[in-house]
């Protein structure tokens, strides 16, 4: 076998392996999430927070407690708190069950709070 023939066979080799080991498919796929974040009525979303003082002083208190626990994850800390009438409803993941319950537990300590409707999820 000569040198040439060597040679085109290494090269043949090599763009047989690159050709194999290239993107398959390089469409990026977008997240679909439509179907978690699909609203049941009675829940509340952030544009239906009152906008009474009182309302907005729950809201700021859950707030604060939630933000002030630092053994509440990243996610827990961003749950979205809206509160109507003295109704507070908890929006959004948490890392445990546990969390869930800390969460629901701060919004229920705080005054003014008449309810607490939960929709946190855990991950």
């Amino acid at each position: 076998m000569t040198i040439q023939k060597i040679r085109l066979l290494v090269f043949s080799l090599v763009l047989v392996t690159v050709a194999a080991c290239g993107p398959q498919n390089t469409a990026p796929v977008k997240p679909d999430n439509t179907a978690r974040n699909a609203d049941s009525p009675e829940a509340q979303t952030p544009v239906d927070q009152a906008e009474n003082e009182a309302d907005l002083q729950i809201s700021q208190n859950i707030r604060k407690a939630i933000v002030a626990d630092d053994s509440l994850s990243v996610n827990a800390h961003n749950v979205k708190v809206i509160t109507s009438g003295g109704i507070v409803t908890l929006r959004g993941p948490v890392k445990s069950q546990q969390e869930k319950a800390v969460i629901e537990a701060k919004a229920k300590e705080v005054a003014g709070v008449t309810k607490v409707n939960s929709f946190l999820e855990v991950e």
